[in-house]
């Protein structure tokens, strides 16, 4: 309908016509130019737009899954979301993704192929500092993992792409995704030809204060027979399904949430002195804190006091007992 001019339009073009302003000669090789488009052989496109807005549902899906995961695994916050989703040769996925990148290459049974997820170095060693127990820190200058850290990262990783198969089903029902190995130089990597099609999905990540990118490279072979499946009526399908399981799906988010660890502390007291005294204490000096004795002490989840409790001793250990609940003005 844009093509179709109005009543002004076509006098006006009749006039700039006979007046000579516009020459027909003129219009018709500015209409052959808009007939011919430019096409790059190298970056074929093989990916349709519906496709492509189907896998960005599934890795949204993803996304929310995996954030759920890791933020148990690592006992902190952690967040995830999809940038973009394109297509483009497989050699220009290499040449985009940073030396010293953590390359996870993926086997796919019962699919044929693999597929790479490759993190930013930023990111990786503040997953990794968080696994072995650190507070999370960046790492100073970029290196690649020792081989005790790769294994950390290996085993951590491994268990996570049961997600991944669970972000596929209604597309594919039973993938079964393995890490065959991790690589640090991604010129090393070969799961497609340079020239070949490969689906690019973009991910943010944000542990804390640190931020990085996820990429996962699905080579356009591995995808093939499952295309018909990448459209908007199927995608709407499935999610009448997923949502006639949620019940199954959100007692499975419980069970993973139950064994999320917790951090709990009572806070015996609290006080203020001045700074020269702070300054001048030494063992043996006494504090009196603004508690008393027959006052119960606070007990804290997380950064939200929760319970009232009694502190004491068991069994040689130090120990609080929880007398009652705290009031919750939150409403949490």
């Amino acid at each position: 309908m844009a093509d179709v001019l109005s009543q002004r339009e076509i006098d006006a073009l009749l006039q700039a016509l006979s007046s000579g302003e516009v020459s027909a000669e003129a219009m018709k090789e500015e209409e052959e130019q808009r007939r011919i488009r430019v096409y790059d052989f190298k970056r074929a496109m093989r990916f349709s737009k519906d496709q492509l807005r189907s896998l960005t549902r599934i890795y949204e899906n993803y996304a929310r899954m995996l954030s759920t995961y890791f933020s148990a695994q690592l006992r902190t916050w952690m967040h995830l979301d999809v940038i973009s989703v394109e297509q483009l040769p497989y050699e220009e996925f290499i040449r985009s993704m940073p030396h010293l990148s953590t390359l996870l290459v993926v086997d796919l049974a019962p699919l044929s192929g693999r597929w790479v997820i490759g993190i930013g170095p930023d990111v990786a060693f503040v997953m990794l500092d968080r696994l072995l127990g650190g507070p999370g820190l960046e790492l100073a200058g970029a290196r690649a993992f020792t081989e005790i850290e790769t294994t950390v990262f290996e085993r951590s990783w491994s268990r996570s792409l049961e997600v991944l198969g669970d972000a596929w089903k209604g597309i594919v029902e039973d993938l079964r995704p393995t890490l065959s190995f991790i690589e640090f130089n991604p010129q090393f990597l070969q799961i497609a030809a340079p020239n070949d099609t490969v689906a690019v999905v973009s991910v943010s990540m944000r542990i804390m204060e640190t931020t990085g990118l996820m990429h996962i490279c699905m080579p356009h072979l591995t995808l093939e027979r499952l295309l018909p499946k990448l459209s908007s009526q199927h995608m709407l399908g499935m999610g009448q399904v997923h949502r006639a399981l949620d019940p199954a799906r959100e007692e499975a988010l419980r069970e993973r949430l139950r064994a999320a660890p917790v951090e709990i502390r009572a806070v015996l007291g609290r006080t203020s002195i001045d700074f020269y005294d702070l300054m001048h204490l030494s063992a043996g000096d006494v504090i009196p804190l603004h508690q008393a004795v027959n006052r119960p002490v606070e007990i804290y989840v997380g950064d939200k006091v929760k319970y009232l409790g009694r502190p004491g001793v068991d069994h040689g250990r130090l120990a609080v007992q929880i007398t009652e609940i705290a009031d919750d003005e939150g409403g949490e």
